[in-house]
């Protein structure tokens, strides 16, 4: 089967959750299959990062779009002139006429098998009409995540921006969900949403994977410290807002009980406003080569997301690494786990503050979470996860709109369901 898969934005070094996603699953394909991978990203070409792309995916092509957005004065001028545009900024940044005709010429010199779009922002470089079976890739739900920031915003400005987007974002995913002939969903909460837009049939579910052999040891070790973390990218907005309210509404209740307590933020980029909550008992490491060794360390890891789609690879990360898991329930939505088993649940700050205490003390309570953790999280691999991941191309392959076959391939179990 050739398969031509299209993403926005440099992959490499993979760091963010839907880069580490996209990267195992093209890792596992060309073992089977004839997989070309079409990268394109802002600025001037980058030999450094095409040769090291070159060494992981054979046969890729990339693309430098030249355009060049580094600065929140430039950002603010981008958006400006994007605003008339009916897609969503978040989408109508990436357009590129040199692109399109790129992507374009790529389709009809590869004839693909089919062609997957990796992320809703790489549809806008997309041919208005395709040759070939289409598949979109859909980490999150987009949509969801601006109608939360909306909801959660307190500055009025902001509020107002983030309403603005949510409603041009929630136009143009109903359109392009519309648009492609099969729908890959990360969890059965995203597939419900998208089912009020489309024909549920067309959607299929791939759950979120995890490598085993990065983050699973065969033991479940404490380094017996009174360390809480929290791992994820942090220039993205769920990210700052779940350490930001963290810090502010559960944190002090922690410490009034354990003074001796840290809290590390663990993660590239950090925004200005993760950066301000460094201090005596919180840490702010910024990017790090790897965050196994982190978690290894924790005692207790958190995941307080107000804001988010999609799943969250933390979780899985953290659960193969035998780690007891708090999570709000948007931080756990559509993951297959336990609660009370194999995660904690806890969406108010005084519960979650409460939970964290707990498990800080409770050396039983949190050796048996963390065990039954890493049980769940060894049903995920990312082997078998692409598994799934192929069938659903190679029935696309085939031309099938409406043929879901994800059910029957999805590792059975429970799920955190939207509340």
């Amino acid at each position: 089967m050739r398969i031509l898969w299209a993403k926005a934005n440099k992959i490499l070094p993979v760091s963010s959750g839907g880069d580490i996603r996209s990267f195992h699953l093209l890792r596992q394909l060309p073992a089977t299959d004839d997989v070309t991978f079409f990268s394109y990203y802002d600025g001037d070409m980058d030999r450094e990062y095409e040769m090291q792309l070159e060494k992981q995916l054979p046969g890729c092509v990339c693309v430098a779009t030249g355009k060049k957005v580094d600065s929140k004065l430039a950002r603010g001028m981008d958006y400006l002139r994007c605003l008339p545009q009916d897609a969503p900024y978040a989408v109508s940044r990436f357009a590129s006429p040199k692109v399109r005709d790129r992507l374009r010429s790529a389709i009809f010199k590869i004839r693909p098998d089919v062609v997957l779009c990796d992320f809703l922002d790489a549809a806008v470089n997309f041919p208005r009409r395709l040759p070939v079976p289409s598949v979109l890739f859909q980490h999150n739900v987009e949509s969801e995540i601006w109608r939360r920031h909306a909801e959660t915003e307190t500055n009025l400005l902001r509020r107002r921006v983030f309403g603005h987007e949510y409603n041009k974002m929630l136009r143009y995913e109903k359109a392009m969900v519309a648009k492609f002939d099969r729908i890959i969903a990360v969890s059965e909460h995203d597939r419900s949403l998208m089912s009020g837009w489309v024909d549920a049939r067309r959607i299929d579910i791939v759950p979120t994977g995890v490598d085993l052999s990065q983050f699973q040891t065969g033991e479940v070790r404490d380094s017996g410290s009174k360390l809480v973390v929290f791992t994820g990218a942090m220039d993205w907005e769920p990210n700052i807002d779940a350490v930001e309210h963290f810090c502010a509404t559960v944190w002090p209740n922690v410490i009034a009980k354990h003074p001796e307590a840290r809290f590390r933020i663990v993660g590239r980029n950090p925004d200005p406003r993760v950066l301000r909550l460094h201090g005596d008992n919180v840490e702010v490491t910024g990017s790090v080569a790897s965050v196994v060794s982190h978690l290894e360390e924790a005692v207790v890891v958190v995941v307080p997301l107000r804001i988010g789609g999609g799943t969250r690879l933390k979780i899985y990360e953290a659960m193969a690494a035998g780690k007891a898991v708090i999570s709000t329930s948007v931080g756990a939505e559509g993951l297959q786990v336990n609660p009370e088993k194999d995660i904690w649940i806890a969406d108010e700050p005084r519960a979650m503050a409460q939970a964290v205490i707990q498990l800080l003390e409770d050396d039983q309570l949190r050796f048996r979470l963390g065990r039954a953790a890493a049980e769940q999280a060894a049903r995920f691999d990312w082997p078998i996860v692409a598994g799934t991941f192929r069938k659903i191309l190679c029935s696309s392959a085939r031309g099938s709109r409406e043929t879901n076959i994800s059910g029957e391939l999805v590792p059975a179990g429970d799920s955190i369901r939207s509340r």
